[in-house]
């Protein structure tokens, strides 16, 4: 199944994957270095590295904590799960609203085939048991944007059941040493979202915006198998890769696409289970990572403390970097779950199954989804290692930043430069220039047929390495010119007269007596010193290589 890494500096304490230092309740762990968090389209979060705790000292306390996630990804469609009406970010507020989504008296749900086709093919691609009927129940609570008083979910029989999401994760930041983790994903079920209310603390009042209300929901409930934040980000992330090859969730966070939400315990091992906490409604993979990180060092400080950890929802302050309590869940809620009157089950079928007068548009074949699921991240990763020879963490790399494996794939088509090298300029310059500036891949001034052409003359042996990266800090200007033109008008093209080239070298070598008493004497690091005051003689235009030949004839090496 689908493996993912991820590397992202999170701040806050860092714990080893199943145990955790009850005695050490200070934030001491190593801080990592700063990270982009674009807010343009999808974030990044390229990578995720986790970090080890101290090993606990003698007499003291281990911690086991233990983490289940609920995903609620909004499904990639034209119209909501059981209405008409539009589905649009940022449109203006209550523009798209139906009869059904305000709840009028007499308005019947009809079911959007689109959103079940999406719901089977993520249940396929995730290793699901795809039910051949399920249900859908009414899920009773009393919000302002919930006009109907209730929500249409599937709590008893949902589409998809029993899969697995396997990720890995790099141990000690060494990219040798990575684990594979699997995690359990207890079940998959279609839902209606709510409306959204808008705070006004200025004027005291909360305004009501219903075009959520009724947007189609996959919430994918997996088993509490994590243990910290790094692994729930990890997990999610390639969860939201797998959404977004299939197609079923654009998955984009920062539009509210993808939420999660996140149950945390802790308890010592051999022991019951301790009572959970609920956080709610994490926007970010940063933010996830965070807030579970500090719940299971809260709920062990409490209890240390002597204190006991309540059964409450609460909610990340990204400010303050804590969780902060909302409601508490003593009373526990009853939701007055009942089938929902308006709706029949549910049924899907195989090959096998179908009726042979079956019409096509009237019924979903399982099978049929099955033929039509695209390369998931996992094969995508091993065709990149095996068809490129690429390091399987640059694989990783590429599918991780948003857009960067079609920029390295358009790269690939335009120019004659082996992909050894083509994955060298695009993880180390043409990345570093984006994080240096805080841009998308979609934003960069330096188009893959830009970077196709200079990788070309750099083939080619047209230009050095040295003055390619001087005519691709050029190219990132964005002022209109080719890669040939820059290095025309700067005169960076290599050194085509031997001859040029041989006075270059005999007056470094007549220039610097020493070092070539040092070159005789053979120490490997005077040749160098030698050819590196050639190219800079040269102004970055000589070929090293040719360098290095002409030093040694004239040096009789």
């Amino acid at each position: 199944m689908a493996a993912s890494v991820l590397r992202l500096g999170i701040p806050g304490r860092r714990w080893a994957l199943a145990w955790i230092d009850g005695g050490s309740r200070h934030r001491s762990g190593t801080q990592p270095g700063p990270t982009s968090n674009r807010a343009r389209g999808q974030s990044s979060v390229a990578q995720l590295s986790l970090r080890t705790a101290q090993k606990p000292r003698k007499g003291e306390h281990k911690w086991a904590a233990v983490v289940g996630l609920e995903i609620h990804a909004q499904i990639c469609s034209n119209s909501k799960l059981f209405s008409g009406a539009q589905v649009c970010f940022a449109a203006p507020p209550n523009s798209l609203v139906s009869f059904f989504d305000a709840s009028l008296p007499g308005t019947l749900p009809v079911l959007n085939r689109r959103c079940v086709e999406a719901a089977v093919m993520t249940g396929l691609a995730l290793n699901c048991h795809i039910n051949r009927k399920s249900l859908f129940d009414r899920k009773h609570y009393f919000y302002a944007d919930l006009p109907a008083g209730y929500q249409i979910t599937q709590q008893r029989l949902p589409i998809a059941t029993n899969g697995h999401l396997t990720y890995n994760i790099y141990i000690r930041k060494k990219q040798s040493q990575v684990t594979t983790k699997t995690v359990r994903i207890k079940q998959i079920q279609l839902e209606q979202d709510s409306g959204k209310s808008l705070h006004d603390d200025l004027r005291s009042q909360t305004l009501i915006d219903l075009n959520r209300a009724g947007v189609g929901l996959l919430e994918v409930v997996l088993e509490p198998d994590l243990c910290c934040g790094e692994e729930a980000a990890v997990a999610v992330r390639e969860l939201q890769l797998i959404l977004q090859a299939l197609g079923t969730s654009q998955a984009n966070m920062a539009e509210g696409q993808l939420r999660v939400d996140a149950n945390i315990s802790v308890h010592h091992p051999g022991e019951p289970l301790g009572v959970r906490t609920e956080v709610k409604n994490l926007n970010s993979l940063r933010f996830l990572a965070k807030a579970i990180d500090y719940e299971i060092q809260r709920q062990i400080t409490e209890l240390e403390d002597g204190g006991e950890v309540l059964n409450e929802t609460r909610s990340f302050d990204y400010k303050l970097g804590c969780t902060v309590p909302m409601r508490d869940k003593e009373g526990k809620q009853d939701y007055r779950f009942m089938p929902e009157p308006n709706l029949p089950p549910l049924v899907l079928y195989d090959a096998t199954s179908l009726p042979s007068d079956a019409d096509s548009q009237q019924v979903i074949n399982i099978d049929q989804l099955r033929d039509m699921l695209p390369e998931l991240p996992s094969a995508t990763r091993e065709r990149l290692v095996q068809q490129y020879g690429m390091l399987p963490e640059h694989s990783f790399t590429l599918l991780n930043e948003v857009g960067l494996l079609e920029f390295f794939q358009n790269v690939i088509k335009e120019t004659r430069a082996e992909p050894k090298k083509v994955t060298n300029w695009v993880l180390n310059t043409f990345l570093y220039y984006l994080k240096q500036q805080n841009l998308a891949v979609s934003e960069s001034p330096v188009t893959p047929g830009a970077l196709a052409e200079l990788l070309d003359l750099l083939d080619s042996k047209a230009i050095s390495s040295a003055a390619a990266k001087q005519v691709f800090e050029e190219l990132w200007k964005g002022q209109g010119k080719t890669a040939a033109q820059i290095m025309s008008e700067q005169q960076l093209e290599l050194m085509q007269d031997r001859e040029a080239l041989e006075q270059l070298c005999q007056a470094t070598i007549d220039g610097h007596p020493q070092t070539v008493m040092d070159v005789k004497k053979r120490n490997p690091k005077a040749i160098n010193k030698l050819i590196g005051l050639v190219r800079k003689a040269s102004l970055s235009r000589a070929d090293p290589a040719l360098i290095k030949e002409i030093l040694e004839k004239k040096l009789s090496l």
